[in-house]
């Protein structure tokens, strides 16, 4: 019989379906937990899907795992990783179910570890005290602590608020000014027109309870380091890597955006933090760390986790690199049975990221550029939902131009 993962999903995020495909050829049933018309549901490798609820996330999860009764959960999201912790603590407070618990445990890694995912400051100074190279970091609660920042640290320097993701929770800024705007801007509670666009555009209703409840986010500072990005997602299970993947940033969104091109690469000091830092904090499953390559020294400088699964992890590309293969592998207690290597070429283009940042950019043709083409319905329900946010956000309409030899596919 044949293991279940559950993918969590709290909004349309779609290297989620990627991440559903790969697993399912890995050997998978796969159920999933996702708003209605996700993309998810247009997979012919999906099993079950049950529907999220974005005013009650908590109660979608409990009872689609209730249901789906998995060997593993996947959270494909930062705010499905939120709410599966959450889900934890309640019942390990309250002494009930103690299966769901361990389901979660078995899944995500050691409780006691859960908070310090969230507090990115904390996060750093854990990994320094690792003996990997991190930028000085610490928690911002006020404008004090910003002008105390300013005189022992200086300029420029990065400003993130807790539990956000992409270019939303982020700021780089120069001076004492910018960096008290920032901060006004970060700490705020979300605007409620804000939170209710998100709610209805992209079923993501994570802003809404800290808007209508005026919750403050909390803030972290860390130094600025010049250089390019980079990043690695691992499988893992309790506390060991399985399997990894290693990409320098080629291109992005925008500054402080998600990737969308990336070269794959080797890299023992990043291999070095993320083995080191599952171990410390005992991880299961799939989870993703960022780091900066140092522009004089290429030094790589720890900045940040992802517990949860990250755009890349459904990349198969050869032995050890193999994420989904090494999870099938360790929770079935089957030999590995690595897919066939994706790409010969070391860049990769991700699909949809880097046709949604610019439909005519050059790296659609010159790299791999990771469609799948095997999904048509796929890209097909893909491209309809980014005209119809487009329309939506008011942004002028882009040619659906993927690629001159694929356009028959669509």
């Amino acid at each position: 019989m044949k293991p279940t993962v559950l993918l969590a999903c709290a909004f349309r995020w779609f290297p989620a379906s990627r991440l559903a495909m790969a697993l399912a050829d890995a050997g998978f049933t796969v159920d999933a937990v996702c708003p209605w018309r996700h993309s998810l549901t247009k997979l012919r490798s999906i099993h079950r899907a049950y529907t999220h609820y974005g005013f009650s996330p908590a109660d979608s999860f409990e009872e689609a795992i209730l249901a789906s009764k998995p060997d593993l959960v996947v959270p494909c999201d930062d705010v499905s990783a939120l709410h599966l912790h959450r889900l934890y603590r309640k019942y390990c407070r309250r002494h009930r179910n103690p299966a769901l618990s361990r389901l979660i445990e078995r899944s995500l890694g050691a409780g006691e570890s859960f908070p310090v995912l969230y507090r990115r400051a904390d996060f750093i100074q854990i990994s320094g005290q690792e003996g990997i190279r991190t930028p000085t970091a610490r928690s911002i609660a006020s404008v004090n602590d910003l002008k105390e920042w300013a005189q022992t640290e200086g300029f420029p320097a990065v400003l993130k608020a807790d539990s956000t993701s992409g270019s939303e929770g982020v700021r780089i800024v120069h001076t004492l000014e910018q960096a008290e705007r920032a901060f006004a801007s970060l700490s705020a509670p979300p605007l409620v027109a804000r939170a209710v666009k998100r709610a209805l555009i992209d079923q993501d209703c994570s802003l809404v309870r800290s808007s209508l409840l005026r919750h403050d986010a909390v803030l972290s500072a860390h130094s600025f380091i010049r250089g390019c990005e980079a990043t690695s997602t691992v499988a893992c299970w309790q506390g060991k890597v399985l399997a990894s993947l290693h990409f320098e940033v080629v291109n992005k969104m925008d500054a402080t955006g998600h990737s969308t091109v990336l070269r794959i690469i080797e890299n023992a000091e990043m291999a070095f933090a993320a083995e080191t830092m599952v171990h410390r904090l005992g991880l299961s499953g799939i989870a993703g760390f960022d780091f900066i390559l140092e522009a004089e020294t290429g030094n790589a400088y720890l900045i940040e986790i992802n517990p949860r699964a990250t755009q890349v992890g459904h990349l198969t590309l050869g032995p050890d690199r193999d994420l989904p293969a090494a999870l099938f592998s360790c929770v079935s207690g089957r030999p590995i049975q690595e897919a066939p290597t994706v790409t010969d070429n070391n860049v990769i283009a991700l699909f949809p990221q880097e046709w949604m940042r610019d439909p005519a950019s050059p790296y659609l043709r010159s790299v791999h550029h990771d469609v799948p083409w095997g999904e048509p319905e796929l890209i097909r329900a893909c491209v309809r939902r980014r005209r119809k946010q487009r329309a939506s956000y008011g942004e002028q309409e882009t040619p659906r131009t993927l690629s001159l030899a694929r356009e028959r596919h669509l």
